[in-house]
């Protein structure tokens, strides 16, 4: 595997039927972490169909990680969700992806470990151009959207050195 992208699901707090389709891991709200269905390798080679579908232009050797929530219905406010992240959830996550780096020695860099907004920024030819997640984190709601993946990935070193 050459990277890691993490999402949220923009539904509620706990993985639908659709999330469990599209995701390796999903993490809740209450910080449970909750396989797929596919596995990290069936999205080593996507020509048969069989893998997790998370990213549009980059499925091929992507594992893709996804908090539940940030379900926002059409003209509100992205602050004001029902479902947020909580901080528990992302701390979850980041150590996550940090296990996930190391078991696939996924060097944590920009290039490697992003968001999907990070991603369709990188490929604005993509169907991932323009997507949101992760532009805003709950419980840092202070951090900057352009800040978001440093912040991350930071976490995600900090996770990948303890023992």
């Amino acid at each position: 595997m050459k990277r890691l992208i993490i999402h949220w699901t923009a539904g509620t707090n706990k993985p639908c039927p659709t999330d469990l389709l599209h995701y390796h891991f999903l993490v809740s709200g209450a910080a449970e972490v909750i396989p797929g269905k596919y596995k990290v390798e069936d999205n080593e080679n996507v020509n048969d169909g069989k893998y997790a579908a998370h990213v549009g232009g980059g499925n091929t050797g992507s594992i893709g990680v996804a908090m539940c929530g940030m379900y926002v219905p059409n003209g509100v406010n992205i602050k004001r969700t029902e479902y947020p992240l909580t901080k528990k959830q992302c701390e979850r996550t980041f150590k996550l992806c940090a296990d996930l780096c190391k078991k696939y020695n996924i060097p944590i860099t920009p290039d490697t470990v992003m968001t999907h907004y990070e991603f369709g920024k990188k490929h604005p030819k993509t169907s991932s151009a323009g997507k949101i997640d992760i532009t805003y984190l709950t419980p840092w709601e202070e951090i900057d959207t352009n800040r978001i993946g440093d912040f991350i990935r930071n976490k995600i070193r900090w996770y990948s050195e303890q023992k």
